[in-house]
């Protein structure tokens, strides 16, 4: 994105033809195994099966990063729609615009402090990538959701589907890692048809050895997206 780093184009199709040999691979332990529904545990260990990988990698904090990264993208956002929020709330979606205004009520150091920790955050995550070029973890804590579903059971716990979608991508996201979402199919005996997604998640900049990895994955035809009938 030019906006964000004056950086060239890199080719990055000629390389997807290396898939994933020489890579070291990691799976990624704790909160994204924690806050994952057995069914996204069993997607990400059939990839790392295929990928011949047991390697596992621990990122600290990682539940004080997503919290970080609610705050910030809360705030952000509530500033990017501040405008049309004074004049026309009443267009917004009920549960967007609900979430704008508390966004816009956040007090300024509370945003500051979150701040200060995705920075802590994305350098301890960078010291991962030094002995390690990719690692995986859910996109989601379950396979997609049906509709107009509100809750989600895990572990014991009721959460409220919505937020939660973002559990495991939120603390990646905010530190501006390049990600693949890959989606595996029939995790969930009870809903084969639904997939999950994993994550495969590289060092700033490498989005060529994540794509790489999601190349090797559809040529062995662990992951594949779904195509619709008559193409």
């Amino acid at each position: 994105d030019a906006h964000c780093a004056q950086r060239p184009v890199e080719a990055t199709t000629p390389l997807l033809a290396q898939r994933a040999e020489g890579l070291r691979i990691g799976v990624l332990g704790g909160w994204f195994r924690e806050m994952a529904a057995p069914e996204a545990v069993a997607a990400v260990d059939a990839v790392a099966q295929a990928l011949g990988t047991s390697r596992l990698v621990e990122w600290p904090e990682v539940a004080r990063a997503r919290a970080a990264a609610f705050l910030i993208s809360n705030a952000e956002g509530a500033n990017l729609h501040l405008s049309d929020l004074r004049t026309r709330a009443h267009d917004f979606e009920p549960l967007s615009r609900d979430r704008f205004l508390a966004g816009a009520l956040l007090p300024s150091a509370w945003v500051v402090q979150a701040q200060r920790v995705r920075q802590w955050f994305a350098r301890r995550v960078a010291r991962s990538f030094e002995t390690v070029d990719v690692v995986i973890a859910p996109a989601t804590p379950c396979v997609a959701p049906a509709i107009g579903t509100e809750w989600l059971e895990l572990h014991g716990q009721t959460l409220p589907m919505r937020p939660s979608m973002g559990l495991l991508t939120q603390p990646i996201s905010c530190i501006g890692l390049p990600v693949v979402a890959a989606p595996v199919w029939g995790m969930n005996p009870a809903a084969p048809h639904l997939p999950i997604g994993v994550q495969i998640i590289a060092a700033p900049w490498r989005e060529d050895l994540a794509l790489r990895v999601a190349a090797q994955l559809e040529a062995l035809g662990v992951c594949h997206a779904p195509v619709a009938a008559g193409l």
